[in-house]
């Protein structure tokens, strides 16, 4: 059975999580504390396992895979159905532009790493945090709700059937809404983000329903 590193509040282990559901992969559950001041993806072991120190990694037969997005492509070829992808080459690469401007754009900028660098070195106080969570993910959302403008109007991001996109928004969109995000500029995202959550693939793998969720 594949282990996955996680935690419940990780956007990037939550991906893994809605792409696992998706596959209907079984998967054991392996919590890594990474709240500040528990820092377990600093120990030895879990080093040994990931040197970049973070959540998500998986294991499997041939090794450890580290990257949520490196590992969302492994699951995509190893499990091929139902594939995270549009059948069309164009619309392929269309969703893998929506999902990198969420990975690779909006989420770095809003990681633990950076936040604690704006608190320790700069002296931002919560407020000033906020305002900065806040700014990154309006720029991103701002492009991608154009984007979704000039598209059909489907179930999910680019058809009847969550794929790619999907898996990245919605922990974005969670996010989005732990640092009180105002979603009204951005009907069709949030409209996406609501029916996705909806699924069962997506709830399973929802952070409030993870066995290491801090509840309350």
């Amino acid at each position: 059975m594949l282990k996955l590193y996680d935690y419940w509040r990780s956007s990037a282990a939550y991906r893994v999580r809605i792409g696992l559901n998706l596959k209907r992969v079984a998967y054991e559950s392996v919590a890594i504390n990474i709240a500040p001041g528990k820092d377990e993806q600093l120990n030895e072991v879990f080093r040994t396992k990931n040197p970049q120190m973070r959540v998500p990694a998986l294991e499997t037969e041939h090794g450890v895979l580290t990257q949520s997005l490196a590992i969302l492509d492994w699951l995509e070829e190893a499990f091929p159905a139902p594939s995270f992808y549009p059948r069309d080459a164009w619309a392929r690469a269309q969703a893998r532009a929506f999902a990198l401007t969420i990975a690779a754009d909006i989420h770095p900028l809003n990681n633990l790493a950076p936040l604690a660098w704006l608190r320790e070195k700069h002296g931002a106080d919560e407020a000033a945090i906020g305002a900065w969570y806040r700014h990154w993910i309006a720029l991103g959302f701002e492009a991608l709700e154009a984007r979704l403008r000039t598209m059909p109007e489907t179930p999910f991001t680019f058809g009847d059937a969550p794929g790619i996109a999907d898996i990245c928004l919605v922990p974005q969109c969670a996010n989005a809404r732990r640092f009180q995000f105002d979603f009204a500029p951005f009907p069709r995202l949030a409209a996406i983000d609501a029916r996705a959550r909806a699924h069962p693939a997506f709830a399973a793998a929802a952070p409030e329903n993870q066995k290491d969720a801090v509840r309350g």
